[in-house]
């Protein structure tokens, strides 16, 4: 009986060991592409990050220009600002990719890792600090809802550096999103 104790023992410190052991290997960059993926997907970061298809069920994400932003060519229709405000309409378009609402006018980023037009200047850093502190980069400009980047504000560091290298493993699309509009410029449009 003793002999059965003492294996029984040493079989569970050698499973204990090697689970240990698997924790602390390193991830690959496509494990964190992976989880990336996932967590982008659950977050719902497609539904106004990607432009939009049609079908007979509604509108789904265009599969050739995932999470690239409003599309710079996408013309809007009219707006009357005297809808929107407090307590009154917050709008968006049929993409779901531009919004209005009392903060002005605001439209999806590209998240894409095109140089020009996406995050491809990006590193690491910005992304986390951008997702910290509601500000573009980081550093810049407030990033304006329906962006509900105070969600992310609590995420793991390893969380946020899965979802960037995920996108930054995307095919860049070139696609220049305009930037926000203020409420007092929204009857000029």
């Amino acid at each position: 009986m003793k002999l059965i104790m003492y294996v029984y023992l040493i079989l569970m410190l050698v499973i204990m060991s090697c689970q240990k052991a698997d924790e602390n290997q390193p991830v690959t960059q496509n494990e964190l592409i992976e989880k990336g993926e996932y967590l982008v997907t659950v977050a719902g970061c497609n539904d106004c990050h990607s432009p939009k298809k049609f079908t007979p069920e509604g509108p789904i994400p265009d599969g050739n220009l995932l999470l690239s932003g409003h599309p710079q060519k996408s013309e809007l229709p009219p707006l009357d600002p005297e809808s929107v405000g407090p307590g009154k309409w917050m709008l968006m378009n049929d993409h779901l990719t531009a919004f209005v609402g009392p903060w002005g006018m605001t439209f999806s980023a590209n998240l894409t890792p095109d140089e020009q037009t996406g995050i491809g200047m990006w590193n690491e850093e910005h992304f986390i600090n951008a997702m910290r502190s509601g500000k573009h980069m980081g550093k810049g400009r407030a990033i304006l809802p329906p962006m509900p980047w105070f969600n992310l504000t609590h995420a793991k560091d390893e969380d946020l550096k899965a979802i960037f290298t995920y996108l930054k493993s995307l095919k860049p699309v070139k696609n220049l999103v305009p930037g926000p509009i203020s409420p007092d410029k929204l009857g000029q449009m």
